[in-house]
């Protein structure tokens, strides 16, 4: 009766991915993709999707054999905040804007702390791995600053 797969999606990619051969792109062909598409002021997942949608390219990692952040990084076109960590603030942003109109609204204040808990802890991972400086700190007046 309880299956255990509410919830997931009907498709997995496979375990050990395959350099599929319909793809036209020679690898220098698609980090140059990458890097135009990021100069374009794409984040990394709306590259994945119009490379996907537009080009064909199932995935960057089995054809180049690197991560596209990596492709980034080595062409100084890597975003300056994790992708997730960004999302998170701007979904903060908009709550705290939500606060200021609707000042009853305790849903949404349980929810802007629950964000803010959730930055907090995702700023103490990529400060761990190394991902942000030591010193980063996430304060709610210069939020908009961070993401623009």
């Amino acid at each position: 009766m309880y299956s255990r797969r509410r919830g997931k999606a009907g498709s997995k990619r496979p375990s050990n991915p395959v350099k599929p051969i319909w793809v036209p792109y020679k690898p220098k062909e698609i980090e140059q993709l990458v890097v135009k598409l990021a100069k374009a002021e794409h984040t990394p997942s709306q590259i994945g999707l119009v490379l996907r949608d537009a080009y064909g390219i199932p995935s960057v990692k089995s054809l180049v054999e690197k991560k596209m952040v990596k492709i980034l990084k080595e062409n100084n076109a890597a975003p300056a905040l994790p992708e997730n960590l960004s999302c998170l603030i701007k979904k903060h942003i908009q709550l705290m804007k939500h606060i200021e109109e609707n000042k009853k609204d305790e849903t949404a204040k349980r929810g802007e702390l629950i964000t803010q808990s959730k930055i907090n802890k995702l700023a103490k991972y990529y400060k761990k791995k190394g991902a942000l400086p030591k010193t980063w700190e996430y304060d709610k007046a210069k939020a908009k600053l961070l993401v623009g």
